[in-house]
């Protein structure tokens, strides 16, 4: 199977699911906002994208860990960068459903902040410092 067909197939194996179950996993708190009919379109469409990204980042796991293992591309940071783009892509998905989960719970809120803002800083950072050292290093070449 050619790359790009397992990766779409992989990633939309993993997004289906991740889409129908967001709800039955974590079911809107009780006394929660309740969207109107036209913010449910909005709604959807963007639980949708958040269930393509899990699914994407799940296959760009999968398929990429082997060659990030050997990878020299960002010298001792490839694996880090690796797993900082996964974290970008899959954790959306349970990002915004804890949201719609957890309601006005300001403790919970803030596990939130940590678990997944705080750590999607750190994870662009490492991103950043990557592609700042090859930036740099493809410069000193030109």
């Amino acid at each position: 199977m050619k790359p790009k067909i397992l990766f779409l197939t992989i990633a939309i194996i993993f997004a289906l699911p991740a889409f129908l179950l967001g709800p039955t996993l974590w079911p809107p708190a009780v006394g929660g906002p309740v969207p109107t009919a036209g913010q449910m379109p909005f709604l959807i469409l963007i639980a949708a994208i958040e269930a393509l990204a899990f699914g994407g980042g799940i296959a760009f796991f999968l398929l990429g860990w082997r060659y990030a293992l050997r990878s020299m591309l960002f010298g001792k940071l490839s694996i880090p960068v690796f797993l900082s783009i996964v974290w970008g892509l899959v954790s959306w998905w349970p990002h915004s459903n804890l949201h719609i989960h957890i309601g006005y719970d300001f403790q919970k809120l803030i596990y939130i902040e940590y678990g997944f803002h705080a750590t999607l800083v750190v994870a662009t950072l490492i991103i950043a410092f990557a592609v700042f050292k090859a930036l740099r290093r493809s410069a000193a070449m030109a």
